[in-house]
């Protein structure tokens, strides 16, 4: 067991794949989690799983792509809750294509739903975390934004800036014991991945790249992102973490 202290976590796009990993990973450890989705069927069904195996969970239904909604969603929560010690920044869409057939709105969407909701949540939630001088942001990036991929330029932009926001913030926190770290999945099996695996000769294109030859699970993240959020973790700051099955080694 990693150690947390009575700690709160708010985790982004927790209604499924890496995201409710990510919340049912935290809750088993003890943490009280705040599930977070466009969808509040989602979210709910998220928290609902949660307290009903024993854990602590609440659902919130915003949409993370609308700056306006995100700050009144985290002054409520303040409101209520004194600090939210824990910021996990999960929530993201694809909107794949290549460059010169790519809308304006496509690449809109994917910056405001990837990256900029990191920058309102981190924004809004992270001051009273400077404040107790104790808290854990991780921000879920991609490899896709260290390796690039083609037809994803918005994709690939929006988690590459996830990788600089990290580091820029992990220098701007650390006096006030606040890690902010990055979590870089590799092809993992979730509902955005499905039509990459169930496609045998896709699949084992992409395979082909990747060293240990199989998809990872949402498991696999979770695990990584729960280290970064405990105690355990807690001279580590300003790293992006590769789980990816060695693909960008």
């Amino acid at each position: 067991m990693l150690t947390f202290n009575n700690r709160t976590a708010l985790v982004t796009g927790a209604g499924r794949g890496i995201g409710r990993a990510i919340a049912e990973t935290l809750a088993r450890q003890g943490v009280s989690v705040i599930c977070v989705s466009k969808s509040s069927d989602s979210c709910g069904a998220a928290a609902a799983a949660i307290t009903q195996a024993g854990g602590k969970a609440r659902a919130l239904a915003v949409d993370v792509s609308d700056g306006a909604a995100v700050a009144r969603a985290a002054e409520a929560l303040l409101g209520e809750i004194p600090v939210i010690d824990i910021l996990v920044n999960n929530a993201g869409i694809t909107r794949d294509g290549l460059l010169f057939r790519m809308s304006d709105a496509d690449w809109n969407d994917v910056i405001a739903t990837n990256l900029s909701s990191c920058f309102h949540w981190t924004k809004h939630l992270a001051r009273p975390m400077t404040r107790a001088r104790w808290g854990r942001i991780v921000n879920i990036t991609s490899v896709s934004g260290i390796l690039g991929n083609p037809g994803q330029a918005n994709y690939s932009a929006a988690k590459a800036g996830m990788i600089g926001l990290t580091k820029a913030l992990a220098r701007e926190f650390a006096s006030r014991g606040v890690t902010v770290n990055a979590v870089a999945p590799g092809f993992i099996k979730t509902d955005m991945t499905s039509e990459f695996v169930a496609k045998l000769e896709l699949a084992a294109r992409i395979l082909e790249a990747v060293p240990l030859k199989r998809f990872g699970e949402p498991a696999d993240i979770a695990g990584m992102c729960a280290f970064l959020c405990s105690e355990e973790s807690g001279y580590i700051t300003g790293q992006v973490f590769t789980v990816d099955g060695g693909m960008a080694m």
